[in-house]
């Protein structure tokens, strides 16, 4: 909190974030905080460091320091859009710097400059800005049977169903696909849920729009993995496909984990 500090203080706090997904809150922000994320795998030079400021977020400014220079990623003045998510490369063992300077304020009403952030290994390009982040999880190609089999030990999500609906959303290149589910195998958070009403399983996956996924009839197997508390999707074959691959991966003991 910015009550905290000294008031005649002109120093820059300083924060050390080393876990490799997390949330910072900085409450009654004043002055400036600087803020490294510094995961602590052997990796962290050869990544890709995601943030995602909360949809209330007011108070600050984010910039990113390149070398020794500052960069504006999110102005107060903008506002908090809650797709905004801005990815950083880690080009260095030091890891990412970002810099939040407090806006003047003329009251003393509580402001909460909060966001997100997650560690992405290299696996492809992450760029600066949502679009390329996802490309991380949606690479618009149908998966090749290894990549199928891996999906089913590696996934946040593994789930059996059905599509009920796809929509667009043109302005942040995302499309969502609603699914009906008919079993759950495995997800991280609850991201699929039983309706009150009915006792059906639903739960919502995201894409990149380019994708240009459409509605299909029929079972298949939604893979993929959580980004912000966000299912994106993976490899997504027809069930019935899918069992054909494992089961003959299974009869010559290629498979690398049990489904």
């Amino acid at each position: 909190s910015g009550l905290s500090w000294e008031p005649r203080s002109r120093a820059v706090e300083q924060v050390h974030l080393r876990c490799t997904e997390g949330s910072l809150e900085w409450m009654y922000p004043a002055r400036a905080l600087r803020v490294l994320l510094e995961p602590n795998v052997a990796s962290a030079q050869h990544s890709t460091v995601c943030i995602k400021p909360a949809s209330d977020f007011q108070g600050a400014s984010i910039y990113v320091e390149r070398a020794g220079q500052l960069h504006l990623v999110l102005s107060e003045a903008e506002g908090a859009r809650p797709q905004h998510v801005s990815c950083f490369s880690s080009q260095s063992p030091q890891g990412v710097a970002l810099f939040l300077q407090a806006s003047p304020q003329r009251d003393i009403s509580r402001r909460t400059a909060s966001f997100q952030y997650k560690l992405l290994s290299n696996q492809s390009a992450a760029g600066p800005d949502f679009k390329k982040m996802a490309l991380v999880e949606a690479m618009c190609r149908p998966c090749d049977n290894m990549e199928l089999l891996m999906a089913i030990c590696s996934s946040d999500f593994v789930v059996k169903g059905s599509i009920r609906n796809v929509s667009h959303d043109s302005e942040n290149h995302m499309s969502q696909v609603d699914v009906s589910v008919q079993k759950v195998y495995r997800q991280k958070n609850r991201i699929f849920q039983q309706e009150e009403r009915g006792g059906e399983w639903r739960g919502p996956i995201r894409t990149l729009l380019q994708c240009k996924v459409k509605k299909g009839g029929g079972d298949f197997l939604f893979t993929g993995n959580e980004h912000f508390g966000e299912a994106w999707l993976g490899c997504a074959p027809r069930f019935k496909d899918f069992m054909l691959v494992y089961q003959a991966a299974r009869e010559r003991g290629a498979n690398p984990c049990e489904f």
